[in-house]
């Protein structure tokens, strides 16, 4: 299964490993270098499909629980002060996603959206710093009758060139379902209110719509 941001990029990628393909059968006479071809269109192929792949996950929903927006690695677990929205210190968890990653946001939990902007931005890499207020990211936030305002922030990374954000504000979302998707490596924030209980660590590998990031249990 596929995401639906991919229709496009899947339907011409198949288009130019086709052409690459009866190119290299038409026009190439030496065998070597028509394998050769064939591998790396069959390789661009693979690599696409992987990229917008879209797994079934299976969220138990739960309002005493905080679910990973996202697959990847937890690279910050700190306290912040968060100035676009709160303007005050919050606990931040921030999951990193390689190109490797599915790339598929789901909503941390369910709830109102109070808030939802895009912001441009640089393409710094993910994992920098500064990346969390310089890159291109959209930054959302959900009332949850459990957890009170959660923030989360798509940002775009050095090879990230699209974010896709379906939040609106003013609607009801369900946790675990589709939130949007970025494209390439990228990585999110989550921004909890202190004193949160966390259910991860530092460098955990975690998996959107199921790893329980935190609880109020």
């Amino acid at each position: 299964m596929f995401h639906k941001e991919g229709n496009q990029s899947i339907i011409l990628v198949i288009i130019v490993v086709t052409a690459l393909i009866l190119g290299a059968n038409y026009l190439i006479t030496n065998q070597i270098i028509q394998y050769l071809i064939y591998a790396a269109a069959v390789f661009l192929l693979v690599i696409i499909l992987q990229f917008f792949r879209n797994p079934k996950r299976n969220t138990v929903l739960n309002d005493q629980q905080i679910i990973a927006p996202v697959d990847g690695k937890v690279v910050v677990i700190e306290e912040v002060f968060e100035k676009e929205y709160f303007n005050e210190k919050r606990l931040q968890v921030s999951i990193f996603m390689s190109p490797i990653n599915v790339h598929v946001t789901r909503y941390a939990l369910s709830g109102l959206v109070n808030f939802s902007k895009y912001h441009p931005g640089k393409f710094l890499v993910a994992w920098h710093p500064k990346a969390s207020e310089e890159n291109e990211r959209t930054t959302i936030v959900i009332k949850n009758k459990t957890f009170g305002e959660i923030l989360y922030r798509q940002i775009a990374g050095a090879l990230a060139r699209r974010i896709v954000n379906y939040a609106k504000e003013g609607e009801q979302v369900i946790q675990g379902t589709d939130a949007g998707f970025i494209k390439f490596g990228s990585r999110v924030d989550l921004f909890l209110p202190l004193g949160t209980k966390l259910n991860v660590s530092l460098n955990q590998v975690v998996k959107g719509g199921e790893t329980v990031i935190a609880t109020n249990e």
